[in-house]
């Protein structure tokens, strides 16, 4: 690959599966791995994705409910919004469960009383960001964002699905038939390398297989200092190069492989997407035998 690393030379010394991964390259860091470069793909938050966030909180969210606070641009403007509502009376007695270090900050600056994540919490509504929402069936990617100190995509995930409502905030960008990019998979860290050779026989052609590193390069190799979870696991990013079919089907596929702890695909619950877009906000739902979209 143009501009690898001195790490991953000579490129003989490296895996076979490797090889064509370091020679292709990749075209897009800020689309396929977002995590690399956070602030230069990110763009300001637009009017109508703080709108989306402000229905979300007026139309979902009830006095004395236990709410999981979400990860991402849309999510915390939804927690500044419900600090808000707080503030002014209009909510109250609601006690936060946050998904991540930056959702923990912004819910006590904002005010909000949170507690811990447990694993028999009834959490009554829930919001988070997703990366990507797939039409018709609402399945979700979340976890391409670069993970800051004791953030977990397990526990996001942990909370997201133990919620008695869900919704997901997201641009419309983000929420199409077309699904492209990565997919964040955790494995053990012990003989990671044959976890990264199965998932990359699985997808050959299709997608490329890297470890998600804490600092310098990314690369099939993580560099010197790959990243670990504060479960103690590696992070793989499956990098579609060409467009991803079935995610429910991706998911399934990932969790029968020997290594794999868990991923970044939410798939088969039920769940409401708030899409914001110039044109308007848009609410979509599974929440019946098919899903159903509104204009608002």
């Amino acid at each position: 690959m143009a501009g690898a690393s001195a790490s991953f030379s000579p490129i003989q010394h490296i895996p076979p599966i490797r090889r064509n991964i370091l020679s292709r390259g990749l075209s897009s860091m800020c689309t396929r791995l977002p995590w690399a470069a956070p602030m230069a793909c990110a763009p300001d938050a637009a009017p109508e994705l703080l709108q989306a966030a402000k229905l979300t909180v007026d139309n979902y969210v009830r006095s004395g409910m236990v709410v999981g606070l979400g990860s991402g641009r849309a999510s915390g403007l939804a927690i500044q919004y419900l600090g808000r509502r707080m503030r002014d009376g209009a909510l109250k007695d609601i006690v936060g469960i946050p998904m991540s270090v930056s959702s923990a900050s912004e819910a006590a600056k904002s005010g909000i009383p949170m507690d811990h994540y447990k694993d028999n919490l009834q959490i009554d509504f829930a919001f988070d960001d997703a990366d990507i929402i797939e039409e018709g069936t609402l399945n979700a990617v979340i976890g391409r964002r670069k993970l800051e100190g004791g953030e977990s995509i397990i526990q996001e995930k942990s909370i997201v699905k133990t919620a008695s409502k869900l919704a997901f905030i997201v641009s419309d960008k983000q929420y199409t038939r077309d699904l492209d990019g990565s997919i964040p998979v955790l494995i053990n860290s012990g003989n990671w390398i044959e976890t990264a050779e199965e998932i990359d026989d699985l997808f050959l052609g299709d997608a490329e297989v890297w470890r998600r590193p804490t600092s310098g390069p990314a690369g099939p190799l993580g560099g010197d200092f790959p990243l670990v979870t504060k479960e103690g696991h590696h992070i793989l990013d499956v990098i579609f190069t060409s467009p991803i079919l079935d995610l429910g089907q991706v998911a399934e596929s990932l969790s029968h492989i020997d290594g794999v702890v868990d991923h970044g695909v939410i798939f088969g619950i039920p769940c409401t997407v708030i899409i914001a877009s110039k044109d308007g906000i848009q609410v979509a739902d599974n929440l019946a035998k098919s899903s159903v979209i509104d204009k608002l």
